[in-house]
C-alpha cells in the first residue's frame, strides 16, 4: 500500500476501537482494561511463567499494578474461555509529552501464532487515543528478529534510540547472563502508517533505498562478520535465533551484542535512523553524511 492509499485511515477513537475489537476476534480472545487485584495476580504469574526460571519472582508484582491501575496508567489483559493469556502494562510519560511508555507485554507460549500480543498493542492505542494521547514508547531486545519484525513492520513502530545495556545484568530465563541492550521505538498512534498497520495493512516505506552494502552478516560459522563499507545504506543482520545461541553457545551470543552494538547501535547514536527491517532478518540503516 502507497502513502497516498493510506489517506483513507484517519485516526480517532473510534476507529482505533474498530481496529481493537477486530483484531481480538481475529486472535480469538477478549481484551480488556484490569482493575482487580486478582486479575494482578494472574498478571504476574503469566508474566512469572514467562520470563524466570523455577522459583523466581515475577518481573513484576500485584502492588505495583495496582498502584499503575489507580493512578490511571494502562494495564490490560487478553482472556481466551476466561483465562488470562496475555497481559501488557505502561504507565504514562512526563505531562508535557502526552505519551505512555508500555513497560511489559507477553503472551502464553500456547498462544503464539494467533497474534495476541498484536491485539493487546491495538487495544493499548485504543486506550491512548481516548485518553488523548499521542505517543506510545517501549523498548525491545534488537538481537530478537522475530521481535524486530513485529514492533517495526507489523506495528510500524519508528526506531529512535539504542541504549547500551539497558537494564544491567538480568540473568532470567530469556536474556541469560548478556546484556540487556535495547532499541527504544515510538509508537505514533495517529500516523497513517500505524493506523494503517492496526487495521492488518501495513504500509510499506516508499523512499526505502534499494541498494544498500553489508555492514554485518552471519558467517558461516553462524558468528558475526563485519564488513567495512564507506557506504551510507547498510543492511545489518541477524541470527536467525539469538535465544537457542545464548542456551547453547553463551559465548557466540555475546559476541553478536557486542557486533550489533558496534553496528546498529553506533549508526544511531550518530546520524543514524533504520529504514526498514526485511524479511531476511535485516535492519536497513542510513547512517547518513560520513565523516
Amino acid at each position: 500500500m502507497s502513502m497516498t492509499d493510506a489517506a483513507a485511515y484517519s485516526a480517532s477513537p473510534e476507529e482505533a476501537a474498530d481496529a481493537a475489537t477486530a483484531a481480538a476476534a481475529r486472535a480469538g480472545v477478549e481484551i480488556r482494561l484490569l482493575s482487580e487485584v486478582g486479575d494482578f495476580a494472574r498478571v504476574a504469574e503469566l508474566f512469572q511463567s514467562i520470563w524466570t526460571k523455577q522459583g523466581e519472582s515475577s518481573p513484576v508484582n500485584v502492588e505495583t499494578l495496582r498502584a499503575l491501575s489507580k493512578a490511571g496508567s494502562y494495564v490490560g489483559g487478553a482472556f481466551e474461555n476466561g483465562e488470562l493469556v496475555g497481559a501488557c502494562f505502561g504507565f504514562f510519560a512526563a505531562p508535557d509529552q502526552r505519551a505512555l511508555h508500555s513497560h511489559i507485554a507477553g503472551v502464553s507460549q500456547r498462544m503464539r501464532g494467533r497474534s495476541v500480543g498484536f491485539a493487546l498493542k491495538v487495544h493499548q492505542r485504543a486506550w491512548a487515543l481516548e485518553e488523548g494521547l499521542d505517543e506510545i514508547s517501549w523498548t525491545f531486545d534488537p538481537l530478537i528478529s522475530r521481535n524486530a519484525h513485529f514492533n517495526l513492520v507489523k506495528l510500524a513502530a519508528t526506531p529512535t534510540s539504542y541504549h547500551r545495556n539497558f537494564y544491567g545484568q538480568m540473568a532470567d530465563a530469556l536474556n541469560g547472563a548478556d546484556d540487556t541492550d535495547r532499541m527504544l521505538v515510538t509508537w505514533y498512534v495517529r500516523d497513517p502508517r500505524v493506523v494503517a498497520a492496526c487495521h492488518g495493512d501495513p504500509i510499506g516505506v516508499a523512499d526505502e533505498p534499494t541498494a544498500s552494502e553489508p555492514l554485518l552478516s552471519v558467517g558461516e560459522d553462524l558468528g558475526p562478520l563485519r564488513h567495512s563499507t564507506d557506504a551510507r545504506i547498510v543492511r545489518v543482520a541477524l541470527p536467525r535465533d539469538i535465544e537457542s545461541l545464548r542456551l547453547t553457545e553463551p559465548a557466540r551470543a555475546s559476541a553478536w551484542r557486542l557486533a550489533l552494538r558496534e553496528t546498529l547501535g553506533s549508526s544511531l547514536e550518530g546520524q543514524g535512523r533504520v529504514l526498514s527491517f526485511d524479511r531476511s532478518g535485516a535492519y536497513t540503516i542510513d547512517r547518513g553524511e560520513q565523516g
